[in-house]
């Protein structure tokens, strides 16, 4: 084992090992866990928790020491304040004099730029007086000013920092579902078991129940159930025999299948699905900040007038350098950016722990600005709107009352395995709590059909209408009329035959969960527009949309699909899209989106890309974390107002207009009292969104 200089991690020393020496040093390709930890993001975000832990150990004994007197008059306390304030300054603050520089190469301004000139001038305003004392008639130290702004932006700025460092989890997860191996048929007959990375075009592997499928391909023998959810958004198996397509990386059920590749590596549906994150996630253009915005007009101004200020007093007023100094100072601390630095991340720390309250986790400020924005919902209906596995809606006597009806298709269903016995199963156990399915007496499965069954000496048919007539079961007109509108209804509906006589039907459905009808109706009272999507059939969908009151949807949407609709949602019709939804196949729509949000008890991947998580798994929480959304923006606006508006209203009496009138120049203690009294306003309004009550 080695010991990579780079990260620190044991890596294998082994002649196989990949390695490369530059400059007498050995740097090894370290294990993908090192190389996540060590992506820009990550990176930033150890940097940051740094910087804050030395602003903070340091500025806070500064704020401390500045007011509480611990040392005689005659001791050199603002030598002491230099020393460790500097640190502070210079290294903790070294990222905005970066910003700041960037934006002045860039011929603008920004919120860097406004840091670094507010903390500059109170820093190097104090360590003047430290060295000159005597030419100050306003003298004061702001040392504790100059880094507790640096510490309160940096936890601003960590806020949004943490989510960028999991920007590739989501990635990386997509890329696990593949397999590693495949069972290869040989000439022969022989199989073997290649990595995943050598399968080719055109080779037959092997596919065992309970195993994923390799990759892309056609089945060429075999029958089975394949669960394609992680993949198509389907809850219900798909059948599948001779000439059917397979997906790669989707569940194999019940039988074993032979299939031809058809697309392997870069040109699979999976590693399609992982490229449309990634150019999702990197296309997004970032969000504007209200605070550059509003900087690259207030810094020139805030400048201009403490230059003009310094000037005037010189010049024309005949003053001394040290009295037009301080005006300037006076101008430049007073309008320094201490609130400014509360107002988006106090607002945002409480938004999002009210939203957490109330089972909404919201992924940083970023996705509450985009939020406040959107006018359409788009909805996955699988898992989503609904609940994501069948469940039985009908059950119907024929020549047999609904309870025989039951019992009856519990038993033929009961060694089937199948997803729509399960639904069954579950049905007769709420009916009958405690009462054991009695066992079939002999069990035949028909893949796609249904099962044929032996219970107490009378045969049992079960299934699709087809397999009955197979059989020899009539089903006649009248049977079918009842049957369609079970059909309109998106619903699976099966015949049950006793000794070859009609007995009764039960219809199998994808549940809408109560709660998505109160989601659609809030978010139409909002004035957002739902649009319901689906790898789903036409009918389906469409019974779904209208059990909800949905006017518009899209059903039969391939994988990769999702993602075209919401980015022709954006980009042809202007629309700021929030895409819901829970499964793997929803990943790409969720990056693509404008805000992501992801069903809590959904895959992973979902609740990676998206930028709000639903923990309830209640679609009402949609309704409530838009308003949420809303009302956090709206403090924020409040709070950046309240940032500048006490130091606005006091740039003129900074600048001298208090002297001329009144033969009285503004102490710049004064300064720091209305910073105190802005910050005190913003973090108060920003403490008010306790009381947030979700509306529906």
């Amino acid at each position: 084992m080695a010991t990579d200089p780079v990260c620190g991690m044991y890596v294998e020393e082994s002649p196989q090992a990949l390695q490369a020496t530059v400059s007498g040093r050995t740097y090894y390709f370290c294990a993908e866990s090192c190389l996540r930890t060590f992506t820009a993001p990550a990176l930033e975000l150890r940097a940051l928790k740094r910087n804050i832990a030395l602003s903070l150990g340091l500025g806070v004994p500064i704020l401390v020491l500045s007011y509480v007197p611990f040392f005689p008059a005659s001791f050199p306390l603002g030598v002491l304040l230099l020393a460790i304030a500097t640190p502070v300054q210079f290294v903790a603050g070294w990222r905005f004099y970066r910003g700041a520089w960037n934006a002045i190469k860039m011929k603008s301004s920004n919120m860097d730029f406004l840091i670094a000139v507010g903390t500059s001038a109170a820093y190097f305003y104090s360590l003047t007086y430290v060295l000159f004392p005597g030419e100050f008639p306003y003298g004061a130290l702001y040392f504790d000013t100059s880094s507790m702004i640096i510490a309160l932006i940096l936890i601003g700025r960590l806020l949004e920092q943490s989510v960028k460092a999991r920007a590739t989890d989501a990635i990386r997860k997509l890329s696990e579902l593949q397999p590693r191996t495949a069972t290869v048929a040989r000439a022969g007959g022989q199989e073997e078991v290649i990595p995943i990375e050598r399968v080719s075009v055109g080779d037959v592997f092997l596919v065992k129940p309970g195993e994923k499928i390799a990759t892309d391909g056609v089945v060429v023998g075999g029958r089975s159930s394949v669960d394609e959810k992680m993949v198509s958004g389907e809850s219900l198996p798909v059948e599948k025999g001779e000439g059917s397509p397979v997906i790669g990386a989707t569940l194999n059920i019940s039988g074993a299948l032979r299939v031809r590749a058809t697309h392997v590596g870069a040109d699979t549906t999976l590693s399609k699905i992982v490229q449309i994150v990634q150019d999702a996630q990197a296309t997004k253009a970032p969000v504007e900040r209200l605070v550059n915005t509003i900087a690259a007009y207030f810094v020139p101004i805030v400048i201009g007038v403490a230059l003009s200020s310094f000037a005037l007093w010189v010049f024309v007023a005949g003053k001394p350098v040290s009295f037009a100094f301080t005006a300037a100072i006076a101008v430049l601390v007073i309008a320094c950016p201490c609130a400014l630095g509360l107002a988006t991340p106090a607002a945002i720390a409480v938004g999002a722990g009210k939203g957490a309250e109330n089972g909404i986790l919201i992924k940083g400020g970023e996705y509450l600005e985009r939020t406040q924005k959107i006018d359409t919902v788009v909805l996955d209906k699988t898992g989503t709107v609904t609940w994501g596995e069948p469940s039985v809606t009908d059950i119907q006597g024929l020549n047999a009352d609904p309870s025989t009806v039951l019992t009856l298709a519990a038993v033929a269903e009961k060694n089937s395995g199948h997803p729509l016995a399960g639904a069954i199963l579950r049905r007769f156990a709420e009916e009958s709590p405690g009462v054991t399915v009695p066992e079939p007496d002999t069990f035949e499965y028909f893949p796609g059909l249904g099962v044929k069954a032996a219970y107490r000496g009378k045969e049992l048919l079960f299934g699709a209408p087809r397999l009955l007539g197979q059989e020899g079961v009539a089903v006649d007109d009248a049977v079918e009329a009842t049957l369609e509108p079970l059909r309109r209804q998106g619903k699976t509906a099966m015949l049950l035959a006793q000794d070859r006589k009609l007995a009764g039907i039960v219809a199998v459905a994808d549940a809408v969960k109560p709660s998505s009808k109160d989601a659609v109706r809030g978010l139409k009272k909002m004035g957002l527009e739902p649009i319901l999507v689906s790898g789903d059939n036409a009918g389906t969908t469409a019974a779904v949309a209208q059990e909800l009151g949905i006017g518009r949807y899209f059903a039969e949407v391939l994988p990769g699909q999702k993602s075209q609709i919401v980015k022709k949602l954006q980009e042809e019709e202007h629309r700021r899209v929030a895409m819901v939804g829970d499964g793997i196949n929803d990943a790409p729509a969720l990056a693509q989106a404008d805000v992501g949000i992801a069903m809590g008890s959904g895959s992973d991947i979902a609740v990676e890309t998206g930028g709000m998580i639903l923990m309830r798994d209640d679609l009402r929480d949609v309704v409530s974390g838009i308003q949420l959304s809303r009302k956090t923006m709206s403090k924020v606006k409040q709070n950046l107002f309240w940032a500048f508006a006490y130091n606005v209203a006091l740039i003129p009496v900074a600048a001298g207009l208090l002297y001329v009138f009144a033969g009285v120049l503004l102490n710049p203690i004064l300064s720091g009292a209305a910073m105190a009294m802005s910050s005190v306003t913003v973090v108060t309004n920003s403490l008010s969104l306790r009381r947030f009550r979700p509306k529906l």
